[in-house]
């Protein structure tokens, strides 16, 4: 017996090593294959309470063996406190220590043996851990306006690949603006940190990029799967990175402008910001140009601007100089007053409209500059194709200058990177491939240009694009997109708003519906068109594959304010026309006696009959939580509700117990829309932590739910959509992350992904 115990011993060693080492996209498939994920470390978290110290820590997906009544199978864990084993737990992955203690480590159990114990952590006092950031110095605009700038979004990324996660913060000037907005803005910063407030690299996006929720998403994420995080994001001529050694001292590079920049006398001491004169010359040479401009050789567009101005003639083409400012004088004054009394284009200043722009791949340990590529597309122009002139409302720079970005396994196995240009008119979407030396595009999806009889008065919206295949992506974009296999066929598509781009970059579908009574043209098919809000998971179990919950601001012009569809086919499962711009939506378990997650939606003044609504399209209730942001920070499965905007503290709610966290101190972010930093799954179990900064932005503060769970989960960071759902939670208005199969107080556990 005592020569036997040894072998066992070294076997069950053998087989815990296997288990603890083995990459989570490797065992994620049976069969080899399967998206490729990060290998994290266990992500034990200690908090102390008014009960004592709550403990929490990460089930990985390879480790899961079957699933029980309340959960998934796996090993149980054995828990230390100061060197003394004190518990075993089998049904969840936490635990509250009553009698507390200074530091605690955990350990999964391989035939009852303790086997690659974690590392010691302390316990949290206050209930939270303070990150601390360094706040970039105020500016003044070359307008003479003062600016301060203050923390924003914030992504992860193990960068180093020691399994623990790093914070990417983005820093916004206090003068950011909405694209449609005009004024200068300070410039964007991106830093990446450790745990502990070391700051790694900091990333200048410099003064060619304006700041604000639509110009700068950067996605942190392995693309080329050695286990180490990148970065990529939008630059330009005068980015630049500072990266700090462990001494502190900083080394700053600019990023590599192409060589044949560089010979066209691009510099990175380039400045392409427009004052008000600037645009007034910049739009004497565009008309100067007009009888040489693609649209008016071809016929499509009018000979004169006269004609597009509805004036009688009065000038020879080819303009001269004078002639081009007197129509600019017209048009400013005269034309685009008389549009809409909101356009002041003598007050235009502080867009950028001109030059080169890129797409950058950095190290995301060091910030070291691995690849710059062309932006694709180019903007083209000011927005005059991209149609922001076309409308009564004449906004350059506008449309042109709509971005998203996100991350999907088109594949099935490894991650690219999706960048996008555009969404009410012309809608462009790029799929790339790091693979730790060259950036590939796997694939290019353009619209075309969206035909306008005159550019400077034509409806836009919702007309076809040229191409023949893409042609209807037009109007369709919403303010961010999702990556989700729609499917079922193991690859991500991008769930593009109200269309779906399949993982091959061919459209699968364009939703459409039939204008009802009270609409502007009732009885015609429309674009369920352009929407604030996007959320993609399983809502109704008892239907097969995923759904499409989504608002749409149409209008009198769309046929619902808000739909519930079926992802693979993109066919209306139920909605309800509003007639009006309906701006905020969200999906939800919010009622545990109600199978399936709710959905609700908002519109101005109470337009529609919005409410909240069962997963089958039962009307339920007049009253909805809010829609700023949801969190899984319940026990039971349930969802709650991050609500709190502008001053007011950021409270999590649960619709039925009320108010569960007050997080003092801390604000959220992006105006009235209320948006933590991050909330995602970045420690602990599979419950989702609460990441805002502090008041002055001196830190990011992390919440966990301290509440004890009966579910065993794996880390939800180890779910191919929800990772990826994070790493765009940043992108232009941040929505939720969602796993790709039904997770609630009702979720069937034999159904769960293992």
């Amino acid at each position: 017996m005592t020569r036997s115990r040894p072998r066992r011993l070294l076997a069950a060693l053998a087989a815990a090593t296997l288990l603890i080492s083995a990459p989570p996209a490797t065992a994620a498939a049976a069969g080899g294959g399967g998206p490729r994920l990060e290998r994290l470390d266990r992500g034990l978290v200690a908090v102390r309470t008014d009960t004592g110290v709550f403990l929490s820590w990460r089930l990985l997906r390879h480790e899961v063996t079957g699933h029980t009544a309340t959960g998934l199978a796996g090993p149980a864990f054995a828990v230390y406190r100061d060197g003394r084993r004190v518990a075993t737990v089998t049904d969840s992955t936490n635990f509250l220590d009553r009698e507390g203690g200074s530091h605690y480590r955990v350990a999964p159990l391989v035939r009852g043996v303790p086997i690659g114990v974690s590392g010691a952590v302390s316990p949290w006092e206050g209930g939270h851990h303070d990150l601390p950031l360094r706040k970039p110095a105020d500016g003044v605009t070359p307008a003479g306006e003062a600016y301060t700038y203050s923390a924003n979004d914030a992504s992860v990324g193990d960068v180093d690949g020691d399994g623990d996660y790093e914070y990417v913060v983005k820093w916004e000037p206090s003068n950011s603006k909405d694209v449609s907005q005009v004024g200068y803005t300070g410039p964007t910063y991106v830093d990446t940190y450790r745990f502990d407030g070391t700051l790694l690299h900091r990333v200048d996006l410099g003064v060619n990029i304006r700041s604000g929720a639509h110009y700068t998403q950067f996605l942190v994420y392995d693309f080329d799967g050695d286990g180490r995080s990148e970065m990529m994001l939008k630059t330009a001529p005068g980015t630049s990175v500072t990266s700090y050694d462990r001494r502190g001292h900083a080394v700053r590079r600019h990023v590599t402008m192409p060589r044949e920049d560089v010979r066209a006398g691009y510099s990175h001491r380039d400045d392409y910001r427009l004052d008000a004169a600037g645009y007034h010359e910049h739009l004497v040479r565009v008309f100067r140009g007009w009888h040489e401009h693609p649209e008016v050789v071809a016929g499509r567009w009018p000979a004169t601007l006269e004609q597009a101005f509805g004036i009688e003639p009065r000038y020879a083409y080819p303009l001269s100089d004078a002639d081009a400012r007197a129509l600019v004088d017209h048009f400013v004054d005269v034309y685009a007053p008389s549009r809409s009394t909101r356009n002041n284009l003598r007050a235009f200043a502080g867009f950028v409209l001109s030059g080169p722009e890129y797409l950058t791949v950095l190290d995301g340990a060091t910030g070291r500059e691995l690849k710059t590529v062309r932006y694709e597309p180019g903007r083209h122009d000011d927005g005059l194709m991209w149609g922001d002139y076309a409308l009564a409302r004449i906004e350059p720079g506008n449309r042109v200058d709509r971005f998203l970005a996100g991350v999907a396994y088109l594949d099935g196995k490894r991650p690219s990177a999706v960048f996008a240009r555009g969404y009410y008119t012309r809608s462009t979407v790029a799929a790339y491939r790091w693979d730790g030396r060259d950036l590939r595009r796997d694939w290019f999806v353009d619209s075309g240009w969206t035909p306008m009889a005159n550019p400077f008065n034509d409806p836009v919206h919702g007309r076809d694009g040229t191409s023949p295949e893409h042609g209807r992506l037009t109007t369709q974009g919403a303010h961010s997109l999702s990556a989700a296999d729609v499917d079922g066929d193991g690859k991500q598509e991008v769930v593009y708003g109200a269309a779906t781009i399949d993982h091959d970059g061919s459209l699968r579908y364009s939703s459409f519906g039939v204008l009802p009574p009270g609409s502007a043209n009732p009885g015609e098919s429309a674009r369920l068109g352009h929407g604030d809000a996007l959320h993609v998971t399983d809502v109704d179990p008892a239907r097969p594959g995923l759904e499409i919950y989504m608002v749409h601001e149409g209008g009198r012009s769309a046929p619902y304010g808000y739909t519930l569809r079926d992802a693979s086919t993109g066919e209306v499962i139920y909605g309800g026309y509003t007639g009006a711009d309906t701006g905020r939506g969200m999906v939800g378990d919010v009622l545990p006696d109600v199978p399936g997650l709710e959905t609700w939606a908002s519109a101005p003044g109470g337009a529609g009959a919005v409410g909240l609504w069962s997963a089958d399209g039962r009307r339920l209730s007049d009253a909805i939580p809010g829609t700023n942001q949801s969190i899984r920070w319940a026990a039971d499965l349930t969802t709650q509700v991050v609500d709190g905007s502008g001053a007011a503290e950021p409270t999590v709610r649960d619709w039925r117990r009320g108010t569960l966290l007050t997080a003092t101190g801390t604000l959220t972010n992006n105006g009235t829309k209320g948006n933590p930093s991050l909330v995602a799954d970045v420690l602990g179990d599979w419950r989702e932590e609460l990441v805002v900064r502090t008041a002055d932005s001196s830190a990011l503060r992390v919440h966990v739910s301290t509440e004890v769970t009966a579910h065993k989960m794996y880390t939800l960071m180890h779910d191919p959509q929800y990772r990826v759902d994070v790493a765009r939670q940043q992108t232009t208005y941040n929505q939720p992350a969602y796993p790709g199969f039904h997770l609630a107080s009702d979720t069937d556990w034999s159904e769960v992904p293992r």
